[in-house]
Order: structure tokens, then sequence, then C-alpha cells
């Protein structure tokens, strides 16, 4: 059976602040997983060594609500950009993203110039030693 996954951080699409939408964000150590649906269900996963950038979009609604969201630009292919939409705290959820992804690329010995636009996603899912 397979292992447990730690979760850092969980959370849901809010609307006017309530968590009454079917869409779930997760964060593990080497991944970001979105779920999405009520009855056909459509689950994504983001390595976070993937990520190129962060960034955080708070609206006037938003802010009067207490949510924000935050966007990921990424070189997966069936996701390049990511929005995580109106959730709790989105200053140390991004906060949170931008420490494990940094984590995940040491961990892979990758440098951010490592990661080049254009680049195929097969050159990018292994390093070698040096």
């Amino acid at each position: 059976m397979p292992e447990e996954i730690k979760l850092l951080w969980k959370d849901r699409k809010r609307i006017c602040g309530l968590p009454i939408t079917f869409t779930k964000y997760s964060l593990s150590e080497d991944r970001l997983f979105v779920e999405a649906g009520l009855l056909n269900i459509r689950q994504e996963d983001l390595l976070l060594y993937r990520i190129q950038d962060i960034s955080l979009k708070l609206s006037l609604g938003q802010r009067i609500f207490g949510v924000g969201s935050v966007l990921l630009q990424s070189s997966d292919r069936s996701s390049p950009v990511l929005e995580i939409k109106n959730i709790r705290q989105p200053r140390q959820v991004k906060e949170l993203i931008h420490q494990q992804v940094e984590k995940m690329k040491l961990a892979r010995r990758m440098r951010v110039g490592e990661v080049l636009e254009g680049a195929e996603a097969s050159d990018l899912d292994f390093m070698e030693e040096v």
C-alpha cells in the first residue's frame, strides 16, 4: 500500500470567503495538488521543481473577503499557468510554496538558470551528476 502523503497546507477555493466550492488545493513537500469537481472529479499534480515564477493577486473584492490568489508559472505542459484562486492567507501560502520550490530545486541540484523557457519537459526531468 502506498505511503500516506504528508500535507503541508490545504484549502478550498472560496466564494465570498466561504469554502462552498468543489475545488480543493493541497501542498506536499514535492507537489501541488488541485482537485476539482463534484460528480466528475479532475485531479492535477504539479511538481514543485517545475515552478518558475510565483505571484500574488489581491483584488478589492478578494481583500474585502480576506482571500487572494497565487499565480504559478511553470514548465509543466498540462498547466503552464496555474492559479490557486480565492484562498485564505495567500501571502503565507505564496511564501510556503516558494520555500518548498527552493528546497526541491536544491534537492535536484537545479539552479534558476537551469530551467530555461522553451526547454522540452524531457530535458528537465533529470539532472546528471556533475
